[in-house]
C-alpha cells in the first residue's frame, strides 16, 4: 500500500504478506484482505521523494530502498513507477499494488 500524507509531508509504503501456510498456495483471486498481515512499513520525507522524482526512476528506487524495505528489481520498478504517478496526480487516494511471488517464480524458472 502506497499513500502520501500531504499534512505531514510524507510518503508511506506498507508491506503486507500472507503468512498463514495454508493460504500460501491459494489462488490470488480467492485471497481476501483479512488474509494479509502487516510485515513492514516505511515512511519517507516528501521533499526527498520529490527530489528523486526530478532525477528519474533509478533515483526514486534508490530513495525507496532501505534496510527495512528492499524489493527485488521488478517490484522496485513498479513501486517507483507508482510513486511517480501518485505525485503526478492530484488524487490523494492510497494505491494498492499486488505482487504474486508464485507467478514470479514460474517466470524465472522458464
Amino acid at each position: 500500500m502506497i499513500s502520501k500524507d500531504g499534512d505531514k509531508s510524507t510518503l508511506k509504503i506498507s508491506e503486507w504478506a500472507i503468512i498463514d501456510r495454508e493460504l500460501k498456495k491459494a489462488n490470488a483471486p480467492s485471497i481476501k484482505k483479512r488474509d494479509f498481515s502487516l510485515i513492514g512499513e516505511e515512511t519517507y520525507d516528501q521533499k526527498a521523494v520529490l527530489r528523486s522524482i526530478s532525477i528519474g526512476r533509478e533515483a526514486v528506487i534508490g530513495t525507496l530502498r532501505t534496510n527495512n524495505l528492499f524489493p527485488i528489481a521488478p517490484y522496485a520498478d513498479k513501486i517507483a513507477e507508482t510513486v511517480m504517478a501518485l505525485y503526478d496526480s492530484s488524487d490523494e487516494s492510497p494505491v494498492e499494488l499486488f505482487f504474486d511471488d508464485v507467478d514470479l517464480l514460474s517466470v524465472n524458472e522458464n
